[in-house]
């Protein structure tokens, strides 16, 4: 065994200091806002809110949008369904515009 003479006493407190500390500044860097790694819960916006996304229906429930959204995305074309403050929007980009809203008028 080891005789680390006086010291001893010192050793258990200063490890204990700094497992604490070392937890601390993991619990801080955790629980940080801004720099999670995790996304955020999506928020409801504007129907213009979506870049370059334009809306293609605007039905009353999102059981309804999410059917469109199928049907579309089942003739190709790649659809979102966006919950908005105006209710639920399908979204395309400009160039698939007049084909969905065909798909849609069928």
């Amino acid at each position: 065994m080891v005789d680390w003479g006086s010291y001893t006493i010192l050793f258990g407190p200063l490890v204990a200091f700094c497992v604490v500390g070392v937890l601390s500044l993991l619990l801080r860097w955790g629980w940080s806002r801004g720099s999670s790694v995790v996304a955020g819960r999506a928020r409801a916006g504007a129907p213009g809110d979506y870049g370059l996304l334009v809306p293609v229906a605007e039905p009353g429930t999102f059981v309804e949008a999410e059917a469109l959204r199928r049907r579309l995305e089942q003739e190709g074309l790649r659809a979102t369904l966006a919950p908005t403050t105006e209710g639920p929007r399908v979204l395309v980009f400009p160039r698939d515009e007049h084909v969905a809203r065909s798909i849609l008028a069928r």
